[in-house]
């Protein structure tokens, strides 16, 4: 989605949650598409109530829901919004691409899917409430496997192990090119040349900027080489080098 027409959409929802104190919500966002709703709200809405949740907390994708002034996050429920299904593959072990490809070939758009977490022949796919029938009524087949479907609660889900690389190395200055070469064991001068190339993302916005501030808990990724997050800051080096911390996503 386009970030001015994502805008108006938060802008749309806005209001009307306020003008039918009910409670608003969009499809499932991209990190990026949630990121440009916070910024707004943050300078345009500040008074502006938004929970962005994807069903579990560990979930990538989230939707954003306006809640109306008697609502709070800790009594919102977003399973009234939200659902997950559980898939099993009878033989094989279908992957994340192949559950994608078979819910959309149901003719469900990809925002109407949040996550999909695979372990070994079981899939849990995170939708909305809208398309959750549709995909227990139609979805049997994923790939050349054979599936099984069944709704289950959010608490039910297992939630898969995030496999990562740990790094640490050291910079003069928190910029991204310095960063990026540390993270991703490339020089400073590879990493300026992508970021040059629009190949760089700084919490996944492309960012063209060498000098752009990183900081503790940033996510960088570069295209063709991954994904990951800054993780800690430590102190520095006799000669006022600066400790890192990261981990990349395998």
């Amino acid at each position: 989605m386009e970030n001015n027409e994502l805008i108006r959409r938060a802008e749309d929802l806005s209001r009307r949650c306020d003008k039918t104190n009910c409670i608003t919500n969009t499809a499932f966002l991209t990190p990026a598409e949630q990121l440009g709703i916070h910024s707004w709200a943050a300078r345009f809405q500040p008074g502006c109530k938004i929970v962005f949740s994807g069903g579990r907390p560990e979930c990538e994708r989230r939707a954003a829901f306006f809640l109306p002034y008697y609502e709070d996050e800790e009594s919102f429920d977003v399973s009234e919004y939200l659902g997950v299904i559980k898939a099993t593959a009878g033989f094989g072990m279908p992957g994340h691409r192949d559950y994608m490809g078979a819910a959309l070939g149901l003719g469900i758009k990809r925002e109407w899917l949040g996550d999909i977490w695979v372990i070994e022949s079981t899939a849990y796919i995170f939708c909305m409430n809208s398309v959750k029938e549709h995909l227990l009524s139609s979805l049997d087949k994923v790939g050349r496997f054979g599936v099984k479907t069944a709704e289950i609660a959010m608490s039910e889900v297992a939630v898969p192990e995030r496999k990562v690389i740990k790094v640490g190395f050291t910079v003069m200055s928190m910029r991204l090119d310095a960063v990026a070469a540390g993270m991703f064991c490339v020089s400073r001068t590879e990493a300026a040349k992508l970021i040059s190339e629009g190949r760089v993302s700084l919490n996944y916005i492309e960012c063209l900027r060498t000098d752009a501030g990183v900081k503790e808990h940033d996510i960088i990724s570069i295209r063709g080489f991954g994904k990951g997050e800054i993780t800690e800051l430590g102190g520095t080096t006799r000669r006022g080098r600066q400790f890192v911390n990261a981990e990349i996503y395998k």
